[in-house]
């Protein structure tokens, strides 16, 4: 509703000032040209994202001190604390950093955002900086033509750098020539009225532009021109602080809590920063007259004064605001709190994360462990275990044989409640991000598609063993019972082991780890499959059983081979170069098949992992009737 009056209000007022003067359409353009050079910028910085600033940001973000510097760094170079802003809440809501962290970079992005004005302070107005920008944009059309991914990414660097010369060029000429036709100075107000309405002026035109460069651009050319007073230009700097905000708050619309949190927490500095800058303004003007003075500036270069000014209200708002970030913390915990629905949501697929193609990856890493996650629990509990049980060190055959009963899950509710609608989602958030031009996040996404694939099989397997399973282990049949408790546990026992290997071994032993007990698995059923053939020719048991046994045993193999084949994906993680490595000595079928060939060459026959009870692996015979 509000953008169906805002825009055409817009348009309206543009219109009347193209109308009324020249100078103001000049002004406009320039505003316009400007701010089209912002977003060239960062489609080009955009393009050299695909693992580079969010693997620096993985890296460097591991502590406060260093997320704060990330955040100043990071702004400074690229010039957009929108970009470093969306990617941060993409990465937030990723669970890729903390809310610490994340809070962090953002504290320090409003700092290194400063760096703009005394880029357009000191330099932008100094020198005719549009001789500057016509090479620039000639280059940088000329290689966005090109195919070729980095020749297009420095080209819309370049354009982006021209267009926001010629931007600032445009300004500083429509202000310069507007004062001889109307000085807005003379509507300048003084004292605190004057400054809570050009703060609020400002805040409006950073909303409006959702640029905050863009508003400090303006402010800084119409205070060349002498076209506002420089206390009324200080407070359009601190209302364009303010309404910068917007740009998080529209990225955390689509984000999870985490996400709401960080908008929540830039929204609270920079309200803090801006109100000890209006309610210190005269204090922080003998301050920037000090330090001026320090650096050689001269009394009435007030466009250095301005930048002056920015960085140091912004300095005091770090300096204050960073002891308080726990607390912070703890206030957006309590205020935004993750919803627990009936159906279970993706806590990672944002639409802030698919716009970075690394960011996309890690974020469907995450989704793809909470549908692992999820489906543990629907396996350990269908196989009549507590999670508690299965992760400790006990015996997990004792457990099975205690139990009296086993109570039988409705598999399909489960997989509609906890799987399903992630498995969903993290296809169609695949399907979205088209990265043909990101190779490696491409391969990962392919990787990932195919290892949540796996775990879904495993569930559908699961539910074709629990008929059987159910129905024996309740029967007053021992041997058979014995049996099935034989699989179940063996079963939990490989799922205890995938999460020991998950927690505990690094990429490169992971995938090892994960072969062997691959081996392990196959041996074993291929004992007990031959076993079993075995008895049943010998009469030990009747056939009616024994194929029931089979299947099921074919079942419980299939389900600890593709929960093995996802961990092959999920649990080998660090660079992309190593985990391609270590997947390629991963054992296929065939080898695999190869190596359990010679090891039954060598060794006995008899079950180890997924073994026969002993009942059945005799000569006894079984008693009861089928």
């Amino acid at each position: 509703m509000l953008k169906k009056i805002l825009l055409p209000t817009i348009l309206l007022v543009l219109s009347y000032g193209f109308w009324l003067s020249d100078d103001f359409k000049e002004i406009s353009a320039g505003v316009a040209i400007f701010m089209f050079g912002m977003l060239a910028l960062e489609q080009g910085f955009r393009t050299f994202t695909g693992g580079v600033l969010e693997n620096l940001m993985n890296k460097t973000t591991s502590s406060l001190p260093k997320s704060l510097t990330f955040g100043i760094v990071s702004t400074s170079i690229l010039q957009s604390s929108s970009l470093v802003s969306v990617i941060t809440i993409s990465f937030l809501s990723a669970g890729l950093i903390s809310l610490v962290s994340g809070i962090g970079i953002i504290f320090g992005a409003n700092l290194g955002t400063t760096t703009g004005a005394w880029l357009i302070a000191g330099l932008g107005l100094k020198i005719k900086i549009s001789a500057y920008a016509m090479p620039m944009l000639v280059f940088g059309v000329l290689l966005i033509l090109q195919k070729s991914k980095n020749l297009n990414g420095v080209g819309y660097v370049l354009a982006g750098l021209g267009f926001l010369f010629l931007g600032i060029h445009y300004m500083k000429e429509g202000f310069e020539a507007f004062k001889d036709t109307l000085n807005l100075a003379e509507y300048a107000v003084q004292g605190y009225p004057g400054l809570f309405l050009f703060m609020l002026i400002g805040a409006l035109a950073t909303v409006i532009m959702q640029s905050s460069h863009a508003t400090l651009v303006l402010i800084i050319t119409a205070l060349a021109a002498y076209q506002i007073t420089y206390e009324n230009a200080l407070a359009l700097a601190i209302g364009a602080n303010i309404g910068t905000t917007i740009t998080a708050i529209l990225g955390s619309i689509s984000a999870n809590a985490q996400g709401k949190r960080l908008a929540a927490a830039h929204l609270a500095f920079n309200l803090v920063t801006g109100l000890i800058a209006i309610l210190f303004i005269f204090q922080l003007m003998i301050a920037v007259n000090e330090i001026s003075q320090f650096f050689g500036i001269r009394e009435n270069d007030y466009t250095l004064k301005l930048a002056v000014f920015h960085t140091l209200f912004n300095l005091i708002g770090v300096l204050v605001m960073t002891p308080l970030i726990n607390p912070l913390v703890k206030i957006l915990e309590r205020l935004f709190k993750e919803k627990k629905p009936e159906i279970d949501q993706p806590k990672f697929l944002t639409e802030s994360a698919i716009d970075f193609p690394e960011t996309a990856v890690k974020a469907v890493l995450q989704e793809s462990l909470h549908v692992y996650d999820n489906a543990q629990s629907v396996l350990i509990h269908a196989l009549g275990y507590k999670r508690p049980e299965v992760l400790s060190t006990l015996d997990l055959l004792e457990v099975a044989e205690e139990q009296k009963k086993l109570t039988r899950l409705d598999i399909d509710a489960a997989y509609e409640r906890s799987i399903k609608g992630l498995y969903s989602a993290i296809v169609a958030f695949i399907s979205r991000a088209d990265f043909s031009w990101q190779v490696g996040q491409s391969a990962d996404l392919h990787h990932l598609r195919e290892a949540n694939q796996h775990v879904v099989e495993a569930i559908k397997d699961m539910k074709h063993l629990q008929k059987n399973m159910i129905r024996y282990i309740n029967a007053d049949h021992a041997a058979m019972r014995h049996a099935y408790d034989q699989l179940r546990s063996q079963l939990a026992v490989i799922i205890r082991q995938l999460e020991e290997i998950r927690l505990t071994d690094e990429s490169d032993t992971a995938i090892l780890s994960l072969d062997s007990l691959k081996l392990m698995v196959k041996e074993t059923h291929e004992s007990f499959y031959s076993t079993l053939i075995e008895l049943i020719r010998k009469g030990s048991i009747v056939p009616e059983r024994g194929t029931s046994l089979m299947n099921d045993s074919n079942y419980t193999y299939s389900i600890a081979m593709n929960l093995i084949r996802a961990g092959q994906t999920l649990f080998v993680t660090g660079p992309r170069e190593m985990a391609a490595a270590v997947r390629t000595i991963a054992l296929s079928d065939n080898e695999l098949q190869a190596v359990s060939d010679q090891h039954q060459a060598s060794e006995s026959n008899d079950p180890t992992l997924i073994g026969l009870p002993q009942e059945l692996s005799g000569n006894e015979t079984e008693k009861t009737a089928p």
